[in-house]
């Protein structure tokens, strides 16, 4: 069961490719710059006016809520505008990309928007279409023959992969991201040598970037995935929930994410070179076709 999801997303993400000459993938979107808890500007008032003493909780209200035509107000709206538009990403229109950027200089998501992220990933029906092919290929390797076969088998299966990434996801990029102050989405590289870029997605998973703008470990995401594997024994078979089929599953996921990450990285790359060989084949075909000689 090792890696049958993020195999089945290559799989599924090849075929589109490799069967629509013309198809075009949609690139990931520019950054979300979203700042986090905005800040108010400071009313000035006169000394001895009456109305210069504000109520007890004016000052909450104030950094809550910037006035009208602030800059502060400004870059709330375009960032709520740049998370808006990340939420459409899509590779193809199919493959959810909705926790990329390629904007290094990203600012920091606000707890609110790291819950937003988590939960429209997570019912995004490509999650769902994935963990049914992987319940598919568990089926038929026979992985946990506890849940036994046909149709129940199967929606146990289903049910046990889905688990897995929701509560995987909820407590890696949204409950500890948030505690921990860490950005859980993936910073496209785009550019520098293959091994550079291979080596920077497979990072990913252990090296983040912070809500202060420093990098360092990701302990959201190890820790999400490990803790996720652990609540897992409470619906996995008896038999799978030793200390080392737990410990499997968790690191299990933090290898599916490094595929993912590969996957989004040079994604765009092998459209690219997709396109430019159905270019080149189309320029050679009408080349050698002869025209057709005038109609008398």
């Amino acid at each position: 069961m090792a890696l049958t999801r993020w195999f089945a997303a290559i799989c599924i993400s090849l075929t589109v490719l490799l069967t629509d000459p013309m198809a075009r993938a949609q690139p990931v979107e520019p950054a979300l710059n979203l700042p986090d808890v905005p800040q108010a500007s400071t009313q000035q008032t006169s000394p001895g006016s009456p109305t210069a003493t504000p109520a007890p909780h004016s000052d909450s209200q104030t950094s809550a809520a910037p006035a009208a035509g602030s800059p502060q107000e400004d870059e709330r709206k375009k960032a709520q505008e740049q998370l808006d538009k990340q939420l459409h990403q899509r590779v193809f229109g199919v493959m959810a990309t909705f926790n990329t950027t390629n904007n290094r200089d990203a600012l920091p998501l606000s707890t609110r928007q790291k819950y937003k992220l988590f939960f429209k990933s997570a019912s995004d029906p490509w999650p769902f279409a994935l963990t049914a092919v992987s319940a598919g290929i568990d089926q038929a390797q026979n992985s946990f023959p506890a849940y036994g076969q046909g149709v129940e088998g199967y929606a146990k299966r289903w049910g046990a992969g889905y688990t897995d990434y929701f509560t995987g996801n909820l407590l890696g990029n949204a409950v500890l991201a948030s505690l921990l102050k860490e950005d859980p989405r993936y910073f496209q590289k785009g550019t520098g040598s293959f091994v550079t870029r291979a080596l920077w997605a497979a990072g990913g998973t252990v090296w983040c970037k912070r809500d202060n703008g420093t990098w360092g470990p990701n302990y959201a995401n190890v820790m999400g995935n490990l803790m996720g594997a652990a609540v897992s024994n409470l619906y996995y078979p008896a038999a799978d929930r030793t200390v080392g089929e737990t410990l499997e599953r968790g690191f299990t996921v933090t290898a599916q994410a490094i595929i993912g990450s590969e996957v989004i990285e040079f994604w765009p790359d092998m459209v690219r070179h997709h396109k430019r060989k159905q270019a080149e084949k189309l320029a050679r075909q009408g080349i050698q076709t002869p025209t057709p000689p005038p109609q008398p």
